[in-house]
């Protein structure tokens, strides 16, 4: 593109230089021819008055010999024969006889060629009758004096202006097709898998136009990609709910083949989702949860508790709700909600010991409502590090992913998720999720994701899941 630009301009510039240069050429030959022959002119006519007066021989020699083609030798004077004296000529002749005789007997002036240059024949009329002839002889060399020094400067300035122009073509190629080049680099790194890869929004209106839209591209794939990974990541987390049934069920078959069997089909399809969630999970831009959808969280709890009492009825566990007797409506999709909470009980399930109590207790301000879900277990350890997406608590099974689903659906309403100890001795998650969508406060921003209120001085702490 570049060179075919360069090409283009020097055609273009290469076709002017040649259709001003020639006729200008031609024409400065032409000033040059006139302007020797009005010099002969203004030659001519300086004898004329002479003429006009005397034809006396002596005297005409004198008026010739003072003008300047008179003292180079390129003036002659042709006299008629009048006043019964024969005809004459002064000076060197140069011009055929039969021009001369044309020039007077037509009585005007005119050019004839000559040996070494051309002749300007001139009548003019004599006092005592007829016409003389006055002769100017011009030489070549001042037909054609400065032509060639003016074709050649004309000559430099075209090229000039051609290297020029091509100099300038080649710069402004340059600039269009650096960001060519950026733009295709850049979707040649996009192929490979180098999700970073930018272009600079500069350039030709065009090609920056071009840039906005790649990068605008680039940011759409890595957000398809991450969501794509989040779903999968999040659809597996959801499978550890029933996996945790299972589980349960499964330590209750006894003994025997089939029982261990069975725990130990279990256990490998946990080991398979765990595996599943640790590939999948990476860090997407946050997406708004529930799109405008809203749902009873009051029902919704009823209706998790209910799944997870009938669990905890079997491993003795002592399961409080409070909060839920009146509809509670927060601008949170019904799924969103079903997948928070069965991530942070399936926690207390899988990362507490069989017995521990935990409760979910339900808090509806004028402007948020918040969700604590505590349990009497020994505790997370870095609260901090579990609230990190793929952080986990460092127990064994915990892939990390379950705060970060209940974290960004607090967040999508303008909440948060803190941790911290629970009246029942150990840990306690308490949800704030925004009703007017407004952001948090300073103080909760400050903490986004990662407030803890630290456990009480002294106390033992250990992984309780996440």
């Amino acid at each position: 593109m570049r060179w075919a630009l360069v090409k283009v301009c020097l055609a273009v510039t290469t076709m002017v230089v040649v259709a001003f240069a020639v006729p200008l050429a031609l024409v400065i030959k032409e000033m040059a021819s006139d302007r020797a022959i009005s010099n002969a002119e203004r030659q001519a006519a300086n004898i004329a008055p002479t003429l006009s007066i005397t034809t006396d021989r002596v005297e005409l020699e004198r008026a010739i010999a003072i003008t300047d083609a008179g003292g180079e030798g390129r003036m002659a004077v042709h006299l008629p024969a009048v006043d019964g004296q024969a005809a004459s000529r002064i000076g060197v002749q140069r011009a055929e006889g039969a021009d001369v005789e044309t020039a007077r007997r037509k009585s005007r002036a005119f050019i004839a060629e000559a040996p070494g240059g051309s002749v300007l024949l001139q009548p003019t009329a004599l006092s005592a009758g007829g016409n003389a002839v006055v002769e100017i002889f011009v030489p070549e060399g001042d037909v054609t004096n400065g032509v060639t020094t003016a074709w050649v400067v004309l000559a430099g300035v075209g090229v000039a202006l051609i290297i020029g122009s091509v100099a300038v073509a080649d710069r402004l190629g340059v600039r269009l097709i650096q960001p060519a080049k950026r733009l295709a680099g850049a979707a040649h790194d996009l192929g490979e898998g180098k999700l970073g890869a930018r272009v600079p929004e500069e350039g030709p209106t065009e090609l920056k136009s071009a840039a906005v839209a790649f990068n605008s591209m680039a940011d759409q794939v890595v957000q398809l990609l991450a969501n794509e990974r989040e779903l999968a990541a999040d659809l597996s987390h959801r499978l550890r709910t029933p996996l945790t049934v299972l589980r349960l069920n499964a330590a209750s078959l006894g003994d025997g083949a089939a029982a261990d069997q069975t725990r130990s089909a279990v256990e490998q399809l946990e080991r398979e989702v765990d595996t599943i969630i640790r590939t999948a999970r990476e860090a997407k831009p946050q997406t708004a949860h529930g799109g405008g959808a809203g749902c009873d969280a009051a029902e919704v709890i009823r209706e998790r508790m209910a799944f997870w009492s009938a669990l905890a009825e079997d491993e003795a566990r002592k399961v409080r709700v409070a909060g839920v007797d009146r509809p509670v409506h927060i601008p949170v999709a019904r799924a969103d909600l079903v997948a928070s909470l069965d991530a942070l009980l399936g926690n207390v399930f899988r990362h507490t010991a069989e017995g521990t109590a935990f409760a979910v207790d339900v808090h509806n301000g004028e402007d948020a409502v918040i969700v604590l879900v505590s349990d009497a277990g020994p505790g997370i350890t870095d609260p901090e590090a579990a609230l990190r997406r793929g952080g986990g608590s460092g127990a064994a099974g915990s892939t990390g992913l379950g705060l970060d689903i209940v974290r960004q659906m607090a967040e999508a309403t303008g909440g948060d998720v803190r941790i911290g100890s629970s009246v029942l001795g150990g840990t306690e998650v308490r949800i704030w999720i925004q009703l007017d969508a407004r952001r948090p406060t300073e103080g909760r921003r400050r903490h986004r994701g990662a407030a803890v209120r630290r456990r009480k001085k002294g106390q033992q702490a250990s992984p309780s899941g996440v």
